[in-house]
């Protein structure tokens, strides 16, 4: 019947309920909690997650929060997060509770921008930490990002009452060894703990909650704490026989720690060190002792050769993530070592390693075959052969990245565009001998690329991006300073790629007006799009672009001499979702400042 309210009478609360939980987005929840008093009462019910940036009196707001999501299992406090003002405050502004329907709050008052005691108001405190304990009795998950107002009592409050707590993460958070302990004392059930930039911990806090809840944890992440050292690692080792995941950055823990560590914990699967003072010794213990490590992360080593990546290979059959960054004394014989050892690895990243080369990737192309993700960031020594071997064995790379490879050119990139037909994404920057020939062949044999970044690949022209256009379904694009790319291989892209979501092409001197009218009448789902240093695009071509480009959110102009603030007035009126607008503030008319002040930024601000 016409204007009756079936749903209401029919369905139950449990079944909404569950309507609810099957939610995949935030916007989608908020838009459930609009249709009437029943629904928001479902909503705040069914909501398990908060997130809650730098806000007006955070200790209040939480309490708030308490009492109107009551189901509420992770908590995430991000004090990094911007202050913004809403798009429309209106006559409301100062009525902060109008805002706790929203899962993410920002709040600010302008009376006051210089006062100290503002900043200070955007600080969690040990209150707002207490009222979290108090109000979220079946919490789980506690995420404190940089919250530098929060000590010990604060955490120990939180320790007695979370006894259900299973990760935990202090990131910045200067607090002490007093509330760790008690954190250990209560929560049995921790298996996850993040301790990056707590520079207020020593080895006692730590040693203290292995000692306690060691037999529950499985992640640990230990980064510059400088009084944390390898008694802690020790206490982790013997307590911690479950421990999966370790982080280490630290310039005081040494081959004594890690080594207590891979004796101890054989479960071991992910292994991250940036540990200056860590040597082969501790390497070559992981691969006779660690046969469950799945992930290797190696950061700044310069204590250790190929000697420990060959015991790794040895070993560690089970490896099928390696990131080599800044290990000089690293060469082909350690990665060959692992190509031959680890054939289940998928993913590869080399890192200025520059005693890697040509031989030790070919090894990786021969034996690694479910090779799915490669990366060669300033790998100078790494010849176009080797990707020619990666194109033979590899069928089944979805991604590559290529960073200032001086010696790789269109012969690689060819041979990879022939044997890796599967390709969904391909980065190259800086790569100078990659020019057209290479990304044509791209174009024409890689029908599943989806994400191409050409930065500053200067021999790469137009005829390159009209074969992607005609064969590949793009979704992101980045030429930017390609200087040969103009408005005929941009046409090319509008044209054969409707999906096209996100567009970059600052620093293309030779782009015009026609290529933002194509882009405004072929891709209308562009989303973000970056035309900074663009001298040839004026107010006409804009006006093109955004007529038909309405879920546009992201428009970057700066340097555009013959954009105007009429251009800069077109783009804020005519997109309804846009969210930020870089342009110089001299473009911006007061008017138009009036109506969107909230998602203008300048490049440059009055000092």
């Amino acid at each position: 019947m016409r204007g009756h309210d079936w749903i209401n009478t029919c369905l139950p609360d449990e079944l909404i309920l569950e309507i609810l939980r099957r939610l995949d987005s935030k916007a989608s929840h908020d838009a459930c909690s609009l249709v009437c008093k029943r629904w928001l009462g479902l909503d705040r019910l069914s909501r398990s997650t908060l997130r809650i940036g730098a806000s007006g009196s955070p200790d209040i707001f939480i309490k708030f929060l308490a009492q109107r999501f009551v189901n509420v299992k992770a908590v995430h406090i991000d004090e990094r997060l911007s202050i913004s003002l809403p798009v429309n405050t209106g006559k409301r502004r100062g009525r902060a509770e109008n805002a706790l329907t929203s899962v993410k709050l920002h709040y600010t008052d302008q009376t006051r921008p210089d006062k100290e005691d503002d900043c200070e108001s955007f600080c969690l405190t040990d209150s707002g930490l207490t009222a979290v304990a108090d109000g979220f009795s079946k919490l789980e998950k506690l995420s404190l990002i940089w919250c530098s107002n929060v000590t010990s009592f604060g955490i120990m409050s939180l320790g007695q009452k979370c006894i259900f707590l299973k990760s935990l993460d202090l990131q910045g958070c200067y607090v002490g060894d007093q509330g760790l302990a008690v954190v250990g004392q209560y929560c049995k059930q921790l298996e996850d703990l993040n301790l990056r930039f707590c520079e207020s911990l020593t080895d006692s806090g730590l040693v203290e909650l292995a000692t306690k809840c060691g037999k529950s944890l499985k992640s640990l992440g230990v980064a510059a704490c400088a009084r944390i050292t390898d008694k802690s690692l020790e206490a982790v080792g013997f307590h911690c026989k479950s421990l999966e995941t370790l982080s280490l950055d630290s310039e005081f823990i040494s081959d004594k720690g890690v080594l207590a560590i891979a004796q101890g914990c054989p479960l071991l699967k992910v292994l991250k060190i940036q540990c200056i003072n860590v040597t082969d010794r501790a390497l070559i213990v992981v691969g006779v002792s660690c046969l469950s490590l799945e992930m290797l992360a190696l950061h700044s080593f310069q204590q250790f050769t190929d000697e420990g990546l060959r015991s790794i290979g040895k070993g560690c059959k089970k490896l099928n993530n390696l990131i080599l960054s800044d290990c000089n004394f690293l060469g082909d014989m350690g990665l060959e070592a692992i190509a031959t050892g680890c054939t289940e690895l998928t993913h590869l990243e080399v890192n200025g390693c520059h005693n890697i080369g040509t031989i030790g990737l070919e090894s990786v192309g021969k034996s690694c075959p479910r090779l799915t993700e490669l990366a060669l960031l300033y790998c100078q020594r790494i010849g176009n052969f080797a990707l020619t071997e990666v194109g033979r064995g590899c069928k089944y790379l979805q991604a590559l990245h290529l960073v200032d490879c001086s010696s790789l050119g269109d012969e690689a990139i060819c041979s990879i565009a022939r044997g890796c037909r599967n390709l969904k994404k391909l980065h190259i920057r800086r790569c100078y001998e990659v020019g057209s020939k290479g990304i044509i062949a791209v174009g024409e044999n890689c029908h599943s690329l989806t994400d191409l970044s050409l930065r500053f690949c200067d021999r790469v022209w137009n005829e390159a991006l009209i074969a992607v256009g005609q064969g590949c379904p793009l979704q992101y694009l980045n030429v930017s300073g390609c200087n040969q790319i103009g408005d005929a291989g941009i046409v090319a892209i509008a044209r054969g790629c409707p999906e096209l979501s996100y567009l970059d092409v600052s620093v293309l001197q030779n782009l015009g007006d026609m290529a933002l009218a194509e882009l405004g009448e072929g891709c209308p789902l562009l989303k973000d799009i970056i035309l900074s240093h663009c001298h040839q695009i004026t107010d006409i071509g804009l006006s093109h672009l955004v007529k038909n480009c309405q879920m546009l959110k992201l428009c970057h102009m700066v340097y555009c001499p013959n954009i105007t603030s009429a251009g800069v007035a077109t783009v804020v009126s005519s997109c309804p979702n846009i969210k930020k607008v870089l342009v110089e503030k001299w473009k911006v008319s007061p008017r138009t400042k009036r109506r969107a002040s909230s998602v203008l930024s300048y490049l440059c601000v009055d000092l």
